[in-house]
């Protein structure tokens, strides 16, 4: 594995406080969002799209590039905020996310937005969808990998395990899920609404190699990353324990900023905050 220093981590960490400054301040413009789980996975984002994949923005449809499944895709203003940060589209074109014609659409859209692999916010389909880009990739004697980001609520759905299923029957060690384990969703907590434990033995079970990270600590998702590539017979699953609204304290674990924009007063507090770097 590689041996990451201390001027990369904290870079990236820098990178993960700014996506949530980008993603927030989008929200609070279309007055429409999802903060919560948006900056529950800033950490993760960043080591994938600043470090970990192969990515050409120049040429977003680059066959030999790693694809990126936002499963979750109701986060998807830290995903456009990414893309936007690699250059993939004019930083600006952020201010206009959601209007009719822009082709930043609320949830990703593999047609109208560079960079985006997959149309995703029906929440469920990212692993089935990573195991045929991983068939596809086999047929086509391809070697990028794929990464699925799945939400904890989302795993509440069958579709969620119908791809797990599959992915286990084909051994596709090429993909590899992420897990943002933060235990809120809409309304309420997950272990109330339809508890998920034992969900690293649930994963085992299906056939996947599990790795169990802090999902804020940037160098144990690299190196969760970096081991999942030295698994050659199975899927892995990341399992990252995150905290919903990760560094504005009256979002953190609160069901209630899942899907409300902030107003002009809290958007400035959360900015303050996270200029201070997210806080345990």
């Amino acid at each position: 594995m590689a041996s990451y220093s201390e001027a990369t981590i904290t870079e990236l960490e820098r990178r993960a406080r700014q996506l949530r400054q980008d993603s927030l301040t989008m929200i609070h413009r279309r007055a429409a969002g999802h903060p919560g789980g948006t900056l529950s996975c800033a950490e993760i984002m960043a080591a994938l799209f600043f470090q970990k994949m192969r990515l050409n923005p120049a040429q977003p449809d680059d066959p030999a590039r790693d694809r990126f499944i936002l499963s979750k895709g109701h986060a998807s203003a830290i995903l456009y905020a990414a893309l936007a940060e690699r250059g993939y589209f004019p930083k600006e074109d952020l201010e206009r996310w959601g209007a009719l014609d822009c082709h930043l659409q609320g949830h990703p859209d593999r047609i109208k937005t560079p960079g985006v692999d997959m149309t995703s916010g029906l929440l469920g389909h990212g692993n089935a969808i990573g195991v045929g880009l991983a068939l596809a990739a086999r047929r086509r004697k391809q070697a990028y990998r794929i990464y699925v980001l799945l939400g904890d609520g989302e795993c509440q759905g069958g579709i969620v395990w119908e791809g797990a299923m599959a992915a286990s029957k084909f051994r596709v060690s090429e993909m590899t899920a992420i897990l943002d384990y933060n235990n809120v969703q809409l309304d309420g907590p997950v272990h109330e609404i339809m508890p998920m434990e034992p969900m690293a033995d649930k994963w085992r079970a299906f056939g996947w190699a599990v790795l169990e990270v802090d999902g804020h600590n940037v160098r144990q998702v690299l190196e969760a990353l970096d081991a999942a590539e030295q698994i050659h017979d199975r899927p892995t699953l990341i399992l990252a324990r995150t905290t919903k609204g990760k560094g504005v304290s009256f979002m953190e674990n609160d069901s209630r900023w899942h899907g409300v924009a902030p107003n002009a007063e809290q958007l400035c507090q959360a900015l303050a905050e996270l200029e201070e770097g997210c806080h345990g």
